[in-house]
Protein backbone atom coordinates (compact mmCIF):
# COMPACT_ATOMS: atom_id res chain seq x y z
CA UNK A 1 0.00 0.00 0.00
CA UNK A 2 1.43 3.43 -1.29
CA UNK A 3 0.79 6.45 1.20
CA UNK A 4 1.43 9.60 1.17
CA UNK A 5 1.43 13.16 3.12
CA UNK A 6 -1.15 15.44 2.15
CA UNK A 7 -0.42 19.32 3.83
CA UNK A 8 -3.01 21.57 4.49
CA UNK A 9 -0.49 24.15 3.12
CA UNK A 10 -1.99 27.89 3.24
CA UNK A 11 -0.41 28.31 6.90
CA UNK A 12 1.79 25.88 7.58
CA UNK A 13 5.06 26.85 8.80
CA UNK A 14 6.58 23.60 8.49
CA UNK A 15 6.49 22.93 4.92
CA UNK A 16 10.20 22.62 4.63
CA UNK A 17 10.55 19.92 7.32
CA UNK A 18 8.06 17.52 6.15
CA UNK A 19 9.58 17.63 2.29
CA UNK A 20 12.72 16.76 4.25
CA UNK A 21 11.24 14.20 6.32
CA UNK A 22 9.40 12.42 3.00
CA UNK A 23 12.83 12.76 1.23
CA UNK A 24 14.35 10.96 3.83
CA UNK A 25 11.31 7.90 3.44
CA UNK A 26 10.95 8.21 -0.18
CA UNK A 27 7.35 9.43 0.70
CA UNK A 28 5.69 11.80 -2.03
CA UNK A 29 3.85 14.71 -0.77
CA UNK A 30 1.37 16.67 -1.58
CA UNK A 31 1.18 20.22 -0.89
CA UNK A 32 -2.65 21.98 -1.07
CA UNK A 33 -2.80 25.82 -0.76
CA UNK A 34 -4.74 28.63 -2.73
CA UNK A 35 -3.24 30.95 -5.33
CA UNK A 36 -2.69 33.67 -2.51
CA UNK A 37 0.07 31.31 -1.18
CA UNK A 38 2.58 30.61 -4.22
CA UNK A 39 4.74 27.24 -3.93
CA UNK A 40 7.16 26.08 -5.50
CA UNK A 41 7.34 22.14 -6.18
CA UNK A 42 10.23 20.15 -5.33
CA UNK A 43 11.81 16.77 -5.51
CA UNK A 44 8.89 14.73 -4.48
CA UNK A 45 6.48 17.23 -3.33
CA UNK A 46 3.52 18.19 -5.78
CA UNK A 47 1.60 21.09 -5.22
CA UNK A 48 -1.83 21.71 -6.26
CA UNK A 49 -3.42 25.31 -6.18
CA UNK A 50 -7.20 25.62 -5.53
CA UNK A 51 -9.29 28.91 -5.64
CA UNK A 52 -9.35 31.43 -2.97
CA UNK A 53 -12.39 30.13 -1.47
CA UNK A 54 -12.64 29.20 2.70
CA UNK A 55 -13.20 25.68 1.82
CA UNK A 56 -11.35 24.75 -1.22
CA UNK A 57 -7.84 23.06 -0.20
CA UNK A 58 -10.30 21.33 2.47
CA UNK A 59 -12.55 19.94 0.04
CA UNK A 60 -9.45 18.86 -2.43
CA UNK A 61 -7.88 17.10 0.26
CA UNK A 62 -10.84 15.76 2.02
CA UNK A 63 -11.75 13.52 -2.05
CA UNK A 64 -7.98 12.90 -1.89
CA UNK A 65 -6.96 11.60 1.36
CA UNK A 66 -7.27 7.56 1.85
CA UNK A 67 -6.46 5.12 4.36
CA UNK A 68 -2.36 5.28 5.59
CA UNK A 69 -2.42 8.92 4.73
CA UNK A 70 -0.60 11.08 6.70
CA UNK A 71 -2.74 14.34 6.48
CA UNK A 72 -0.24 17.36 8.39
CA UNK A 73 -3.59 20.21 9.00
CA UNK A 74 -4.47 22.85 12.11
CA UNK A 75 -7.95 22.29 10.84
CA UNK A 76 -9.68 20.51 13.21
CA UNK A 77 -12.56 19.52 11.15
CA UNK A 78 -10.32 18.33 8.09
CA UNK A 79 -8.56 15.95 10.61
CA UNK A 80 -11.83 14.59 11.60
CA UNK A 81 -12.82 13.72 8.30
CA UNK A 82 -9.20 12.56 7.66
CA UNK A 83 -9.42 10.28 10.59
CA UNK A 84 -12.72 9.39 9.76
CA UNK A 85 -11.11 7.66 6.17
CA UNK A 86 -8.99 5.80 8.27
CA UNK A 87 -5.54 8.37 7.85
CA UNK A 88 -3.46 10.00 10.09
CA UNK A 89 -3.61 13.41 10.88
CA UNK A 90 -1.01 15.86 12.95
CA UNK A 91 -1.12 19.07 13.34
CA UNK A 92 1.55 21.87 12.76
CA UNK A 93 2.91 21.66 16.08
CA UNK A 94 3.32 17.36 16.10
CA UNK A 95 -0.03 16.93 17.89
CA UNK A 96 -1.05 13.56 16.75
CA UNK A 97 -5.03 13.76 16.14
CA UNK A 98 -7.10 10.85 17.00
CA UNK A 99 -10.23 9.41 17.38
CA UNK A 100 -10.70 10.46 21.52
CA UNK A 101 -9.18 13.56 20.85
CA UNK A 102 -10.50 14.93 17.84
CA UNK A 103 -14.21 15.08 19.41
CA UNK A 104 -13.20 17.40 22.54
CA UNK A 105 -11.17 19.48 20.10
CA UNK A 106 -14.18 19.97 17.87
CA UNK A 107 -16.54 20.80 21.36
CA UNK A 108 -13.74 23.22 22.28
CA UNK A 109 -13.72 25.18 19.03
CA UNK A 110 -17.52 24.94 19.08
CA UNK A 111 -17.94 26.44 22.25
CA UNK A 112 -15.33 29.47 21.47
CA UNK A 113 -17.02 30.28 18.19
CA UNK A 114 -20.34 30.94 20.46
CA UNK A 115 -18.33 32.92 22.99
CA UNK A 116 -17.06 35.17 20.16
CA UNK A 117 -20.26 35.63 18.81
CA UNK A 118 -21.24 36.72 22.42
CA UNK A 119 -18.72 39.28 22.45
CA UNK A 120 -15.83 37.37 24.39
CA UNK A 121 -12.50 37.74 23.03
CA UNK A 122 -9.85 35.56 23.20
CA UNK A 123 -5.94 35.71 22.71
CA UNK A 124 -5.81 32.92 19.85
CA UNK A 125 -3.05 30.55 19.32
CA UNK A 126 0.20 30.84 21.54
CA UNK A 127 3.37 31.84 18.93
CA UNK A 128 5.06 28.84 16.83
CA UNK A 129 8.40 28.17 18.47
CA UNK A 130 11.54 26.30 17.53
CA UNK A 131 10.28 24.03 20.28
CA UNK A 132 7.46 22.91 17.98
CA UNK A 133 9.02 23.19 14.89
CA UNK A 134 11.62 20.41 16.61
CA UNK A 135 8.71 18.32 17.95
CA UNK A 136 6.64 18.35 15.03
CA UNK A 137 9.65 17.06 12.83
CA UNK A 138 9.97 14.02 15.94
CA UNK A 139 6.55 13.07 15.11
CA UNK A 140 6.32 12.94 11.77
CA UNK A 141 9.64 11.47 12.19
CA UNK A 142 8.09 8.76 14.28
CA UNK A 143 5.43 8.27 11.99
CA UNK A 144 6.57 7.91 9.14
CA UNK A 145 9.17 4.78 10.37
CA UNK A 146 6.11 3.47 11.46
CA UNK A 147 4.10 3.20 8.18
CA UNK A 148 7.65 2.06 6.41
CA UNK A 149 8.21 -1.23 9.36
CA UNK A 150 4.42 -2.28 8.87
CA UNK A 151 4.49 -2.02 4.92
CA UNK A 152 2.82 -5.38 3.47
CA UNK A 153 5.96 -6.38 1.63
Amino acid sequence: MTYKIIVDADACPVKAEIAEAARSFGTPVVMVASHDHRLQPADGVEVVQVDRSDQSADLYIANKIAAGDVLVTQDFGLAALALGKKAIALSNRGQMYSDRSIDFLLERRHEQAKQRRGGKHSKGPRPFTDEDRRHFLQTLTKVLRNLQENRPQ
